[in-house]
């Protein structure tokens, strides 16, 4: 049996629901943070080899290059008859696309999961090429990958960060989720 003054003290004292923090900030810093990494490594690519030109980190396998990719993903139309229209739609797709992202992840946002990092990710991403398209006219790449006979086209942070973010993103969707029982 529980005192009276115990009970009395608990039906006066209303529980607080302690409402999570918003975490939309931290998505979108997590996203400013992909722009900048990107513009800094561009940067540095762009003021310590002339286009075209290489180092090599490991033989056979890693250098950092400058090559500028006026296509898109993986240089797709780079070689178009028509390279002032491409970079219209290209720039023109990834500001819906940053729209749209920004729209998810206030939707998202509230709490940080694994969604909203992955949706953080591929908006800094797309960020940072839209930058160089808009500045440009072309997306700086500059990693050069190499497997046996195999060579990965050239990319970038922030192409990384949007490969990144969609893997999270599958995981996400094919991870199990706890039901209800």
């Amino acid at each position: 049996m529980s005192s009276p003054n115990k009970t009395t003290y608990e039906a006066a004292t209303p529980a607080i629901a302690t409402k999570p923090r918003d975490q939309r900030g931290v998505a979108l810093a997590i996203a400013a943070a992909v722009v900048i990494l990107d513009r800094i490594t561009k940067r540095m690519v762009v003021q310590q080899l002339p286009n075209g030109q290489a180092h090599t980190v490991i033989p056979n396998i890693f250098r950092i290059t400058d090559v500028h990719n006026t296509g898109a993903a993986f240089s797709m139309f780079a070689e178009s008859a028509s390279p002032t229209t491409v970079r219209n739609i290209l720039i023109a797709f990834s500001i819906i696309a940053a729209v749209v992202l920004i729209g998810m992840l206030w939707r998202a946002g509230r709490v940080l999961t694994l969604s909203s990092v992955a949706l953080a990710l591929i908006l800094g991403g797309a960020v940072g090429n839209l930058y160089d398209r808009v500045r440009y006219s072309y997306v700086v790449d500059f990693l050069e990958v190499h497997i046996g006979s195999y060579h990965w086209p050239d990319f970038n942070v922030a192409d990384s960060c949007i490969v990144i973010g969609a893997c999270l993103l599958l995981i996400e969707i094919f991870r199990p989720q706890p039901t209800d029982a």
